[in-house]
């Protein structure tokens, strides 16, 4: 007599990119649907409209921003200082779902909320010395689908990499991706909903 069938863990699958680690996972179980996770993070988390600076000015980003994590994950990228607001029982519930698709431990998360499609990052790496050499950044999608874009530092012959990241997709960026790649997400001509997305890291000190 055979017991209980088992769950199967999802497994991530790698993409195969030139000088990077990466991984994709089109759906990250959550305790409610994707949609229901999105709404109930723009109505409760304390989103921050933020200036960075570029080309020696101060600019307004093109999203909304909060920062969560452990009592020591401060972290500073583009001139600005992050002090990391204590989890919430959400999102520690994902933290605890995202590492163990990872198989990382993440002390830290930065929240993107993108209200419409004139919302957007420019390209950039996550190569802030606190995130340690060989960073591992997990990326949960929520809401309006959007176009991830990465473009290599040096090497010009290759093509840019575009993904079209689903609502509760995982994607994760591991190894010398950071050194290598810039990546970022674009600004869009036609309208479309709002997105949050949940970057989680290790702050190393």
């Amino acid at each position: 007599m055979f017991g209980d069938l088992l769950p199967i863990k999802p497994a991530l699958e790698p993409i195969s990119i030139q000088d990077a680690e990466v991984y994709y996972l089109r759906e990250l179980l959550l305790a409610q649907s994707a949609e229901a996770v999105m709404r109930q993070l723009i109505d409760q988390v304390p989103w921050r409209a933020e200036n960075i600076f570029m080309w020696g000015k101060s600019v307004p980003q093109p999203r909304l921003v909060a920062w969560f994590g452990d009592r020591e994950a401060h972290y500073t990228y583009s001139g600005v200082r992050h002090d990391p607001l204590p989890w919430t029982p959400v999102l520690l519930d994902i933290r605890k779902r995202v590492e163990g698709i990872a198989s990382t431990h993440f002390n830290s998360v930065l929240l993107n909320y993108y209200r419409n499609h004139r919302d957007g990052m420019g390209l950039h790496s996550d190569d802030e010395p606190e995130l340690g050499p060989q960073p591992a950044i997990a990326s949960l999608s929520l809401g309006g689908e959007r176009i991830f874009i990465m473009k290599h530092k040096t090497r010009r012959e290759l093509k840019s990499v575009r993904l079209r990241l689903a609502s509760g997709s995982l994607l994760l960026m591991k190894g010398e991706t950071q050194h290598y790649w810039k990546h970022g997400i674009d600004k869009q001509a036609q309208p479309c909903g709002p997105r949050v997305n949940l970057t989680f890291r290790r702050i190393c000190r």
